[in-house]
């Protein structure tokens, strides 16, 4: 039996992921309550029994069948329980390089980053806080040795109100203002690139980004803080590794699956946000009417429905909800929902390798799609455009696709942003919405840039 012990009722989860940071390889998936929509559940854990960095140069064979022999080992059967969304299992990212280890790419794009392409821990135990039901609990697994439940729970029972919030630290300082690594002229000869290979049939549409890079030093965690409060999103994450730190401010969810229940949320169709109301209602009417958007939405639709299909029960994918407005801190949305029953000889982790990395973030067809990225971007994705998530003892799985995140390694910065470009792309308009997604973030840590 999964082992539940209540634990205080607190609105922001920070001062429970202060509590066990220091454990080692913390993880923190935050829902970013009450100001973001949607979300529900924080998942904090730390120390995890054991620990899979994947490197794909190092050719260490396919990360997907190790990560399921790594679940295999160490899954004590759990029955799913409906109000724990996770019992213990694996929580990590997932890198948009995996696609390397599924499909055959070419090697155009500088790899200038020693981060894990899959970085993912074994845990055992964990904090869940429930916003909707306003309870939090411990819950560990019973393969648990007594000493590390009583560890646990000693040290959670410390906290009170009074505890320190995490803001002692110390500060976060970027060292100057982030810099992209394409130009503006650049951005725009790869946009008219990727037009001569849609109207050549090479493809419908690519995903096209660019990466906005700085130096820092201080606390990363100081940076996330600053981050979800500037924007709060139902799929943030915050990670630690020997390797560095992933601070994700994600509105988009990739995959969940819950008792055999499969769904996927691509977001295609962005506008910024106004404070002015006449203005904002502008830009919301604009995007729900235009066919542009709506049909770079379908494209994904389509793509990721056979996705699914991979994985999935013949004749149960369905599309319960296509072209939704969603709001956030500086953008609005479209986002459709697409659902699956999972085939009964398939996992978690094979439904995650059908689908992966998330159709909404390369373009169709995937494949020569993702040719095109390697060939345009001049460095590697990395985390950006991967996934970040769990996989339950349990069978339930629930994941992000990492936009508006960034990396933090070696005293470097790095956030992307990018876009689905078809046939129609205004090519002015397609760069500005790259700065429209990003540039709360990117202004909100420049504002710590110490004046001379």
């Amino acid at each position: 039996m999964i082992i539940r012990r209540p634990l205080p009722y607190l609105p922001d989860s920070i001062r429970y992921f202060s509590r066990i940071r220091p454990l080692g390889m913390a993880v923190w998936l935050d829902s970013c309550q009450p100001a973001a929509p949607s979300g529900r559940f924080d998942i904090l854990s730390a120390a995890p029994i054991e620990s899979f960095s994947f490197f794909q140069q190092q050719n260490q064979g396919c990360p997907f069948v190790q990560l399921d022999l790594l679940l295999s080992k160490h899954r004590v059967k759990s029955q799913p329980s409906q109000d724990l969304p996770f019992c213990g299992g694996a929580i990590g990212h997932f890198g948009y390089d995996l696609g390397r280890t599924i499909e055959a790419l070419p090697e155009q794009a500088c790899n200038d980053m020693s981060y894990p392409d899959m970085q993912v821990g074994i845990y055992l135990w964990a904090i869940i806080v429930d916003h909707q039901q306003e309870r939090c609990e411990l819950v560990m697994q019973p393969s648990m040795s007594s000493a590390d439940q009583n560890r646990i729970e000693q040290l959670l029972s410390a906290l009170n109100q009074q505890n320190p919030t995490a803001t002692d630290t110390g500060a976060f300082t970027l060292k100057r203002p982030f810099r992209a690594n394409v130009t503006p002229e650049q951005y725009k000869h790869s946009l008219a690139t990727i037009d001569d290979y849609i109207h050549a049939g090479d493809c419908y549409q690519v995903n096209f980004a660019q990466r906005f890079s700085s130096e820092f030093s201080g606390d990363p965690l100081q940076a996330y803080i600053k981050l979800r409060d500037a924007a709060p999103v139902p799929f943030a994450a915050y990670i630690e590794s020997p390797q560095g730190s992933v601070l994700s401010l994600s509105p988009e969810r990739f995959l969940e699956l819950n008792d055999g229940e499969v769904s996927t949320r691509p977001i295609k169709g962005t506008r910024p946000t106004h404070r002015d109301q006449t203005k904002n209602q502008a830009e919301v009417d604009d995007l729900l009417s235009s066919t542009k958007d709506r049909a770079e939405n379908l494209m994904i639709v389509d793509l990721l429905r056979n996705d699914l299909s991979k994985a999935c029960k013949f004749g149960s994918v369905k599309v319960p909800s296509l072209f939704a407005l969603e709001s956030y801190a500086n953008v609005h949305h479209l986002v459709s929902t697409v659902t699956g029953q999972l085939d009964s000889d398939k996992s978690a982790v094979a439904l995650l390798r059908s689908c992966f990395p998330g159709g909404s973030i390369t373009g169709a067809p995937k494949l020569r799609a993702m040719e095109i990225i390697e060939e345009l971007e001049p460095h590697r994705r990395s985390v950006y455009c991967g996934s970040i998530g769990y996989i339950s003892f349990c069978g339930r799985m629930d994941t992000s696709i990492t936009i508006r995140t960034l990396l933090l390694e070696n005293s470097r910065i790095h956030c992307w942003a990018g876009g689905g470009i078809v046939a129609d792309s205004e090519i002015d308009a397609e760069y500005q919405e790259t700065f429209n997604k990003v540039n709360n973030l990117l202004h909100c840590l420049e504002d710590t840039i110490p004046s001379h």
